[in-house]
């Protein structure tokens, strides 16, 4: 198939599924949330493909979230009116999108995500999804919604934790500041760093291959067991982080954060 947010490519035993907007710095837009259900079913079902490779494409991993090309999907993001139908939409909306990362962990096939330049927001919440994270030497993270009026919805905060810890965690959170590659491997939020992008995916692929010369059995009902351990509370946290998502936009810190992007300067948040 043809996908707009994007590609994949298959080279068994190994798939490459790419983020594909580089022009916009492959910020997610609608496409990013509902195409990677069928990439990561599709790949799942395939028995000639035992592991999965998520990169991107361009200058950087993924710039977070594309607020303007959401807006035009997810107006409730944005509508004044607030009404109870609006409210439940919105929540309605906020567990499909979810859904579009959780999809990664529902694929029984081990899947590693290669960061390059900066991986921010949502881009954070779509490689924690992923088993395991590898980056090149320029990569940069943050964990970005607070410093645009948000709290983070697409699973980051429940997936995060387990990765680095309850403290680091809230460190990321409460900052929004940008982490180096150096950094990111020292709390385990990467397993290696490799010199640049070239090495990075050299590394990945070997990485996948190591993965996809054991039985595929073992590997997969192993991914299970892992999901497992954490599937209840993480299921329980992503609804209720659904509901407070719902419940706090839009809100006056949302609508400066877009104003000051796009006048380029600091917002001055008012926390109403």
């Amino acid at each position: 198939m043809n996908y707009k947010f994007y590609l994949m490519e298959k080279k068994p035993p190994i798939a490459r599924v790419y983020l594909n907007r580089p022009e916009k710095k492959n910020a997610m837009n609608a496409p990013a949330w509902s195409e990677l259900i069928p990439i990561m079913e599709e790949l799942d079902e395939d028995e000639s493909i035992r592991s999965v490779i998520i990169a991107g494409k361009g200058s950087d991993f993924c710039a977070g979230i594309d607020l303007t090309g959401m807006a035009q999907t997810t107006p409730e993001l944005m509508n004044k009116e607030q009404s109870g139908g609006i409210k439940l939409e919105l929540y309605r909306k906020i567990l499909k999108m979810q859904d579009g990362l959780t999809c990664i962990e529902r694929c029984r096939k081990p899947v590693i995500a290669a960061v390059h330049g900066r991986c921010i927001g949502a881009g954070l919440d779509l490689i924690t999804a992923c088993d395991v994270r590898v980056c090149s030497h320029d990569a940069q993270f943050s964990l970005r919604e607070a410093a645009v009026g948000f709290v983070a919805d697409m699973g980051v905060l429940q997936r995060i934790v387990p990765i680095v810890g309850q403290g680091i965690t809230r460190e990321l959170a409460f900052t929004a500041k940008f982490i180096s590659a150096a950094r990111a491997k020292e709390i385990l939020l990467v397993n290696e760093v490799f010199q640049n992008q070239d090495e990075l995916i050299k590394g990945a692929e070997r990485m996948a291959v190591e993965m996809s010369e054991n039985s595929p059995l073992g590997v997969k009902a192993t991914k299970i067991v892992l999901n497992q351990m954490k599937a209840d509370t993480e299921n329980e946290s992503l609804v209720l982080n659904a509901i407070l998502s719902t419940a706090i936009v839009p809100s006056h810190d949302l609508l400066e954060a877009a104003a000051a992007f796009a006048e380029k300067r600091k917002p001055k948040f008012t926390g109403t």
